[in-house]
C-alpha cells in the first residue's frame, strides 16, 4: 500500500528519450524485412524483393543520420545496426546464389569475411578484451558495394522494373561484373583490416 499523501511516480516518454528509440526501431524494422525479402526471392517475386531491399537499405542511412544529428547513439544500437546489415546482406546473397543470380565464389567470400569478423568479436569478449564497434572506411565501402550489387541484380532480374530491360554496361563492361569485382576486393581488404586490428589488440601492440 502506498503511503498516505505520496505522489505516484509517472514515467513519461518523450523528447530526447523518444528520439533515442527511433533509430533502434528503424533498425528492428530492417531486421523484420530480412525474412520477407528472402521469402520473395525464393518464390521468384524479385520485384517485390527489390523494393523491400531498397527500403531496408534506405532505412540504414536514415537511422544512422537520426542517431548522429540528434545525438541518439546507444550501445544497443551500436551492436544492432551492423547485425541488421549483416543479416540482410548475407541472407540476400545466399538466396541470390541459390538461384544462380550471384557467383558462388563471391557469396562464399562475403559470408566467410562476416563469420571471421563475428568470430573475432566473440573471441575478444571470451578473452575479456572487447573490441570497439568502429567500422573501417573500407568496410563501409564494402557494405555500400554489396548493397548496390544486390539491388542491381534484383532490378535486372525482377520483371516490370523500368530501365532494366538490358543489363547496364559501364565502360564497355557489365556493371554487375564491375560491382562484383569491387565487392570482392573490398571484402578481402576489410577482412584483412579486421584481422590486423585483432592481431594488434590481442598482441597488446595497438588499440581497438
Amino acid at each position: 500500500m502506498p503511503k498516505t499523501g505520496s505522489t505516484p511516480k509517472i514515467v513519461r516518454f518523450g523528447g530526447a528519450a523518444s528520439m533515442r528509440l527511433i533509430p533502434n526501431i528503424i533498425t528492428l524494422g530492417r531486421l523484420v524485412a530480412v525474412p520477407l525479402t528472402v521469402y520473395f526471392i525464393l518464390i521468384g517475386e524479385l520485384e517485390v524483393a527489390f523494393w523491400l531491399f531498397v527500403a531496408a537499405g534506405v532505412s540504414d542511412a536514415i537511422d544512422g543520420a537520426i542517431a548522429r544529428l540528434c545525438d541518439a547513439r546507444t550501445v544497443f544500437g551500436a551492436f544492432l545496426d551492423p547485425l541488421a546489415d549483416k543479416a540482410l546482406l548475407v541472407s540476400v546473397y545466399l538466396s541470390l546464389a541459390r538461384d544462380g543470380l550471384l557467383p558462388l565464389w563471391l557469396v562464399i567470400l562475403v559470408v566467410f569475411r562476416d563469420l571471421l569478423i563475428v568470430g573475432g568479436v566473440l573471441l575478444s569478449y571470451t578473452l575479456r578484451q572487447p573490441v570497439t564497434m568502429r567500422p573501417l572506411v573500407v568496410s563501409k565501402l564494402n557494405t555500400l558495394a554489396q548493397l548496390m550489387l544486390a539491388a542491381l541484380v534484383l532490378a535486372i532480374n525482377g520483371p516490370g522494373l523500368p530501365g532494366f530491360d538490358q543489363p547496364p554496361v559501364l565502360f564497355g563492361h557489365s556493371l554487375a561484373g564491375l560491382l562484383e569485382g569491387v565487392v570482392a576486393v573490398t571484402t578481402v581488404l576489410s577482412g584483412a583490416g579486421y584481422v590486423l586490428r585483432c592481431d594488434l589488440l590481442f598482441g597488446g601492440g595497438g588499440r581497438t
